[in-house]
């Protein structure tokens, strides 16, 4: 949240600033900077820095620790501290300034601040770790892809992977004689077939403004290609751009149209969870982690055996598919390259090659890493998700993903007025693009 109080906030970007300087002065520079290098003497344990809101890593790491990597754990024992999200990039700053960062850490809010650790020393290169330790088949190409377009490199570790696209309700399509969209001209049809069938086509909350601006980046990565806003960010085009502004309208119309419903504007996100899993709306774009709340009985009157997932559709014409999905990975978890050694690498090397089973297995979490154990009882659902990360071997990002602080309170902040027809879709970019600078 913004302090209310400029000379607080002026003093905190201050020791911030100086903090970022501390770090550059004390990287580990040369050659062995953000290399690998396994063979010296390393960390004598894995300690482990996490945000305390969660708890599925740590408690994934300690069943490794107890079971498939006891021996490494033997070894160099597993460790865990954690403090608060919002005191997580500052902390890091704080312990890469003094040299005592951990051995395993969570990678921080923002992406900028992991490249500016790799830069210094204090981030391991996976790419040539795991390739030196022959485990980096034990990883997703799809989640490789997603790291290396968010971060610049293969920096952190996906122990939470995330694919976004459209769910929906099959018996619903099923009843109303709805084919599976594959095209947004398709999509767009289905929901006028809802639509006039007195169903609310999508649930969305426009409080929160994000899911209704993924819809836009979406049809960008479809029509532009997948480096559509990486080209904005590298100031090769603009959001206003008229093929970009296309991307906003068509995502304008489907609000015009009233595919939303009404009210999508005060709509929050339990509400519009609500909405879809009461079989109030017809289709919801949502990341996977909405499936803890489709695999809850006690809150899914639809039943998760009525949930189906589509890839966001192809835009006819254009340079991007529906094979690249939209994914993102949490709030990942790098290693200090500094404690990079024997004990830590075998470590690794069990991570790699287990950690996908069991977060499976303990919490019905789908991450990036292969399942190389059969795992019992995982829902039909979630294995369906497992599959298409599986698939997937080129993922994309999110409409704000790139973007700095500002512009990307502006894009969620103004996505509801975008829909609702308070703005125009040439207004929206505009505004997003002045913030981009």
């Amino acid at each position: 949240m913004r302090s209310s109080r400029m000379t607080h906030r002026s003093a905190v970007t201050a020791v911030v600033g100086l903090t970022m300087v501390t770090i550059a002065s004390c990287g580990g520079g040369g050659d062995d900077s953000g290399g690998s290098g396994a063979g010296g003497d390393g960390a004598s344990d894995l300690s482990l820095l996490m945000n305390v809101e969660n708890n599925e890593i740590p408690g994934t790491l300690t069943t490794l620790s107890e079971n498939a990597c006891a021996d490494q754990n033997d070894a160099a024992p597993l460790s865990v501290e954690t403090v608060p999200q919002t005191n997580l990039d500052q902390q890091l700053q704080l312990l890469a300034g003094q040299g005592g960062l951990p051995t395993l850490y969570a990678a921080g809010n923002a992406p900028d601040l992991t490249k500016t650790l790799a830069e210094s020393g204090h981030v391991l290169d996976f790419q040539e770790a795991l390739t030196e330790l022959d485990v980096i088949d034990n990883v997703e190409p799809a989640a490789i892809s997603t790291i290396e377009a968010l971060y610049g490199g293969f920096n952190v570790l996906p122990f939470e992977y995330n694919i976004e696209g459209i769910w929906y309700n099959t018996a619903m399509f099923d009843e109303h004689g709805v084919t599976v969209p594959e095209t947004w001209d398709d999509l767009v049809a289905a929901a006028q077939a809802f639509a006039d069938a007195g169903i609310t086509p999508f649930s969305a909350s426009g409080d929160q403004g994000w899911p209704i601006t993924r819809l836009i980046g979406n049809y960008l990565f479809r029509s532009i290609g997948p480096d559509a806003l990486q080209r904005v960010a590298d100031g090769e085009a603009s959001l206003t751009d008229p093929e970009y502004v296309e991307a906003a309208q068509a995502v304008a119309d489907l609000g015009s149209a009233e595919f939303f419903g009404q009210g999508v504007g005060s709509i929050d996100m339990d509400t519009s969870t609500n909405e879809f899993i009461s079989g109030n709306a017809a289709m919801y774009y949502m990341g996977s982690w909405a499936l803890s709340d489709f695999n809850d009985d006690e809150r899914n009157d639809i039943g998760v055996d009525n949930i189906g997932f589509m890839p966001f559709p192809d835009v006819e014409g254009g340079a991007g598919d529906r094979s690249q999905l939209a994914a993102n990975v949490g709030l990942p978890v790098t290693m200090n390259a500094e404690a990079y050694g024997d004990a830590t690498a075998d470590w690794l090397s069990c991570i790699a090659e287990n950690y996908g089973s069991a977060a499976l297995e303990e919490y019905n979490r789908v991450s990036g890493f292969t399942v190389n154990n059969p795992v019992d009882d995982v829902g039909q659902l979630t294995q369906e998700v497992q599959d298409q990360v599986s698939a997937t071997d080129e993922a994309v990002l999110w409409f704000e993903a790139l973007f700095n602080t500002e512009a990307t309170n502006t894009s969620q902040r103004n996505a509801a007025p975008l829909v609702t027809g308070s703005i125009s879709a040439e207004e929206f970019m505009g505004m997003v693009q002045d913030d981009l600078g």
